[in-house]
């Protein structure tokens, strides 16, 4: 029987974690010296590099002085909270990382409370000691002060600690010690957590915690072994939380990990982490034992989702122009998919089945998988965030609050508590942090914080830093004011003219330049005031035969404003829509024929 220790490695975002993992694989020999490794090896989906987080948890395995670690790289992000829960249950031990300037932060506490939770006993790593501005040991009191917060036992309370630089690959107990490797931290892995506590004689179970799909082998269940061994070709059957009969298979394919790679195994032993083909329904949470196992394993309940986005066919003008999946089926077929491997996520459908409801996290977690459909070829037609209100036994009211942690400089303070009172936001503290900054901590209802990322962006020059963090439901605090502005919407069908937009600009700030295709009920523009406003976009100058000097004018435009997929989502109000394809981002109204908007109020739609 192979020495295993099962790790996950937690953090917030951007604390180095995914670039740890990297140095561990190198310095345990997992790569040949000559091999071309990518940086941040562990983010390899698009997004994941192109944003710099990790979405979606892996698993990884190396060999270090005759043991096996079973890594869990986790998403930092609590809009991916679905993948941390499902994931810890696979491990008996957690490294905590914590930036070594930044200290704790919002998905840090997110993530540890799941582990504490779970028994899970943590070692604490302050990375980037080597960062000018690092604070080490106001970092370790509030690391403590987080443990207590979120009753921490005894035992849990008394963590290891190390100090390391994850990119420069060394880790060290001493605080004031520059290390030449990550030995230590591989020594107190093995010392510190313990072994897989399981059953090597009784009947084989497995409880699956992440779902893949191969395009040869079909679906992928990735998990821990609980008890037992299995071959490939061994008899299974699979069972849900309630120990309900799901189906009979055979394991046609069993997988180990080596490094980033899943390599065939003939055995499945217990305490590994282990990935299986050859099921057909069974899904995450559930059980895949031996015909003779009748109870199935506990799993961690997942926490709801707090907003949902409607999905829908696009039906502007420019419909099916740029993307090559534009049926309502196609469209339902890829949320189906999505809702079967993502548990975070949930699906409902329209009476007239024209319709999706997709409930999440939050607008990043549903951003990402309108990008995904995007770069998959879809074109839809998506709507404003809503955000899923809750009764209580007395009929009242509920709404998610969440717990936004803001780091700006103290000339921004007044602006940002400004802003965030407006949205019903409860300061609840605010304390002096580094180089002139300032740390607040806010209780805000969801649907304030929709669309305010680009507006405390502009407010704080681009230098805040915004956390945010799902905390509990609250009674309903009431109306909170939305984008105050109005729109330009477009009254005709062509391409947008220079000459138009400039003699526009008086009127609001644009959004589209010359030569953009427009159509009737576009927005292309917001406006002063705070009403809409229909213009003509492609109005050209009158030419005549005349010239004099000066008439003429020099037609210099002001730069328009840019959107991301998750700024226009939240920028839209409740009577518009986002118009997404594979090439093009673009803003409209629900109704486009401006008699048809008039019409809309009356009838209540």
């Amino acid at each position: 029987m192979t020495d295993i220790r099962n790790v996950a490695i937690i953090a917030h975002v951007d604390h180095g974690k995914t670039t740890l993992v990297d140095e561990m694989l190198k310095q345990s020999g997992t790569f040949r010296d000559n091999q071309q490794v990518a940086e941040r090896v562990m983010d390899c989906n698009d997004q994941e590099r192109e944003r710099g987080i990790t979405i979606l948890a892996k698993c990884t395995s190396m060999q270090y002085e005759g043991t096996k670690y079973n890594i869990v790289d986790t998403p930092g992000h609590a809009d991916f909270g679905g993948e941390v829960e499902r994931v810890l249950s696979m491990v008996d031990g957690v490294v905590l990382l914590v930036d070594a300037s930044e200290g704790p932060m919002p998905q840090t506490k997110f993530v540890l409370s799941k582990a504490l939770a779970l028994g899970l006993r943590p070692i604490v790593v302050i990375n980037k000691v080597d960062r000018p501005d690092s604070r080490i040991t106001e970092v370790h009191n509030e690391i403590f002060d987080l443990f207590v917060s979120l009753d921490a036992t005894e035992e849990q309370l008394d963590f290891p600690m190390l100090f390391a630089s994850g990119r420069s690959g060394w880790a060290t107990a001493e605080q004031d010690t520059i290390g030449t490797d990550l030995k230590p931290m591989y020594d107190l892995m093995k010392q510190y957590i313990p072994a897989p506590r399981v059953d090597k004689e009784a009947p084989f179970s497995m409880l699956a915690s992440i779902l893949t799909a191969d395009p040869y082998v079909g679906r992928i269940l990735i998990g821990k072994v609980y008890s037992g061994t299995a071959n490939v070709g061994t008899a299974v059957k699979s069972i849900d939380l309630n120990g309900k009969m799901i189906e009979n298979t055979k394991l046609t394919k069993l997988y180990g990990f080596k490094g980033i790679e899943r390599i065939p195994i003939e055995v499945a032993e217990a305490g590994d982490i282990v990935a299986i083909a050859g099921v057909v329904d069974t899904s995450v949470s559930d059980t895949i034992c031996a015909s003779s196992v009748e109870i199935p394993l506990q799993s961690t309940p997942i926490d709801p989702p707090t907003m949902s986005i409607t999905f829908s066919v696009n039906n502007s003008p420019l419909a099916g122009l740029e993307g090559t999946k534009v049926t309502s089926r196609m469209i339902l077929d890829r949320l189906q998919k999505e809702a079967e491997t993502n548990v975070a996520i949930t699906l409902q459908i329209s009476e007239n089945g024209e319709n999706f409801e997709v409930g999440g996290r939050g607008e990043l977690q549903l951003g990402v998988l309108i990008e995904n459909m995007r770069r998959e070829g879809f074109e839809l037609a998506v709507s404003r965030p809503k955000v899923l209100y809750k009764k209580d036994e007395s009929g009242q009211l509920l709404e998610p609050i969440e717990e936004v942690v803001i780091d700006v400089d103290e000339g921004f303070s007044g602006t940002v508590i400004d802003k965030l009172s407006q949205r019903k936001g409860d300061m609840q503290d605010l304390r002096p942090s580094t180089g002139g900054k300032v740390r607040m901590i806010f209780y805000v209802p969801s649907r304030g914080m929709i669309g305010y990322q680009s507006e405390f962006r502009n407010d704080t020059r681009g230098t805040g830093i915004i956390n945010r963090l799902f905390h509990n439901y609250q009674p309903y605090k009431g109306d909170i004011s939305s984008r105050i502005n109005g729109a330009l919407i477009s009254n005709s069908n062509g391409e947008a003219v220079a000459y138009a937009l400039w003699n526009l600009e008086d009127r609001g700030v644009m959004f589209i330049t010359p030569k953009t295709k427009v159509y009737e009920g576009m927005v292309i523009g917001e406006h002063n005031r705070n009403n809409d406003l229909d213009v003509n976009p492609i109005k050209g100058k009158q030419l005549t035969n005349i010239r004099a000097a000066g008439s003429d004018e020099n037609i210099k435009l002001t730069p328009h404003r840019q959107f991301t997929l998750e700024e226009t989502l939240s920028y839209i109000k409740d009577d518009e829509l986002v118009e997404v394809t594979p090439s093009s981002i673009r803003l409209r109204k629900k109704f486009l024929n401006p008699n048809d908007r008039k019409r809309a109020p009356k009838a209540g739609s």
